[in-house]
């Protein structure tokens, strides 16, 4: 296959999703070009451990912090920090998802592996009425390391994806975003019946059920398998892996972004802990019920829903400035309504605290999706042939390194402020400053890429070369993988690195060509 066929597939993929535009047009394309099983594992961690996962999770380690360990919230926030660090190391994970594969596969042994952590760390919660701090903190990590080895396992397939079938890299995240959304929708619908029913322990213990969905989705899962792979090579796997994304941050079209990304997220301080206290708080907040926070929460996924949508339909051809820029703005407007409501000034106005509640979390919610989604789409572009499981593991792990920031200066904001258990005088003070730090990323704008959402940001020099690409869309029976590496400082020497070392890639019907070798030969294993 030439280049211009290439283009012309492209072309077509492109004209095709045209009228995908919806859930449905999205799932038979992804399906037919991609294979069912893509797809179920990205509703599986998507939708299942993410989406429903992460919203009864939330609501209910909300109340686990508050009622069972009766923490401060900002020592609440401190402590979802640690619980979030597996997030911030997925580049490990991500090694050893494109290094090292088990039983000769890459993927599924993970997605296993990530079902039975997730699994056993729930129900070991739930089943132990009185755990200390540190115990409860080691079993909330353990789930949070089941969910972001899952994460960055089906986050790889994605990146691949986006490499082999460019015009689809959009589509595929507006599924992820969809399965996540619609996931949180309907784990927001029942996370505050099941607090008020089982307690927060034992709503945690319901974690196990999404780990086991991910288990099923590793079993089912469609992947080429490698055989006489030799595991004494993993050491020198990991160094050219790690020498291969060293190399690459140094290219200016992918340290810039990371650089904002970082920025973005950091600054944007989250207080949630102060905001959720105040929230259920009966005597100074609204005192809402379990069922009412999970229903505030269930609206607002709707409005999360509606951010993906809108960003599928509209907004996905614009270029990454510009929607970064209004997304930003429109964050830090969304954010005056916790202002609004923290004020009571929607009261004053006869705006009742449960209406308005619903109407400032929708708006939050469809707005931080409109965010998100962009950087995403990013990141999956700047990911190179070989080892797209890590590098995009890196990005995300920059991102998580954000929001784990953000978290921790907005638990030390609301210690300074003096916001605790009882005492929120100082909540709205909390609530302005984050607002305005959410527009100091603008001043960074200019270090993320001017082209549209559509087109390779990687220098032609970084992405594999005709060969490798024929071996991967052609569907050969044998073909392997690399991780291609530079020595030189700059990203364009990877392309010289490309041209001394390279990967065999075995064609039975063409003979051999000669590449890196990261794999030996891999058998299809069939629908």
């Amino acid at each position: 296959m030439d280049r211009q066929e290439e283009e012309d597939d492209d072309a077509a993929l492109r004209e095709a999703g045209g009228g995908a535009s919806f859930p449905g047009g999205w799932l038979r394309r992804l399906s037919r070009e991609l294979h069912w099983s893509f797809v179920l594992a990205v509703v599986a961690v998507y939708g299942a451990c993410q989406g429903v996962g992460d919203a009864v999770g939330g609501v209910a380690a909300g109340y686990y912090w508050k009622d069972v360990q009766r923490v401060q919230p900002s020592a609440a926030q401190f402590y979802q920090g640690f619980v979030s660090a597996p997030w911030v190391v997925k580049p490990i994970w991500g090694l050893l998802t494109d290094v090292v594969p088990v039983a000769g596969y890459r993927r599924r042994p993970y997605f296993l592996l990530a079902g039975v952590i997730g699994a056993s760390s729930m129900l070991t919660l739930s089943l132990h009425r009185k755990l200390g701090i540190m115990p409860a903190i080691l079993a909330l990590t353990a789930q949070s390391a089941g969910a972001a080895v899952a994460d960055v396992t089906v986050d790889a397939l994605v990146a691949q994806n986006s490499i082999t079938h460019q015009p689809l890299a959009a589509d595929m995240q507006s599924l992820c975003g969809f399965s996540s959304s619609v996931g949180a929708l309907l784990g927001f619908s029942i996370s505050g019946l099941l607090v008020h029913s089982m307690g927060s322990q034992g709503a945690l213990g319901l974690l196990s059920i999404p780990s086991a969905l991910v288990f099923l989705a590793g079993v089912l899962l469609k992947e080429r398998r490698v055989t006489d792979f030799d595991y004494k090579q993993v050491h020198r796997k990991f160094y050219k892996a790690i020498q291969s994304m060293g190399a690459t941050l140094k290219c200016a079209e992918v340290w810039r972004p990371c650089v904002y990304m970082y920025v973005s997220l950091s600054l944007s301080l989250d207080i949630q802990a102060g905001m959720f206290y105040w929230y259920t708080d009966p005597i100074v907040g609204p005192g809402f019920s379990e069922e009412f926070i999970g229903l505030v929460y269930s609206v607002g996924s709707i409005g999360s829903l509606l951010g993906v949508l809108l960003y599928q339909i509209s907004l996905k051809d614009y270029p990454f400035r510009g929607v970064l820029f209004w997304g930003q703005v429109l964050s830090s407007l969304a954010g005056m309504l916790d202002l609004i409501m923290v004020t009571r000034l929607n009261t004053r106005i006869g705006i009742p605290d449960y209406v308005f509640a619903v109407i400032d979390n929708s708006v939050s919610q469809m707005v931080g999706r409109l965010k998100w989604l962009p950087l995403l789409v990013l990141c999956s572009k700047l990911c190179p042939p070989g080892i797209e499981g890590t590098f995009y593991a890196l990005l995300m792990s920059i991102q998580n390194a954000g929001l784990l920031m953000s978290g921790w200066w907005g638990g030390l904001m609301l210690h300074l402020l003096n916001v605790t258990r009882a005492e929120f005088s100082n909540l709205w003070v909390a609530v302005l400053i984050r607002n305005l730090s959410r527009l100091l990323p603008l001043m960074l704008l200019f270090l993320v890429p001017q082209s549209d959402q559509n087109s390779m940001l990687l220098p032609a020099e970084m992405l594999q070369d005709n060969e490798s690409t024929e071996a991967r869309k052609g569907g050969q029976d044998t073909a392997e993988f690399s991780v291609l590496v530079a020595d030189d400082s700059s990203c364009h020497a990877l392309n010289v690195a490309v041209e001394d070392e390279r990967i065999k890639v075995v064609d039975a019907g063409t003979g051999t060509v000669e590449l890196i070798p990261l794999m030996n030969e891999i058998q299809d294993r069939g629908s």
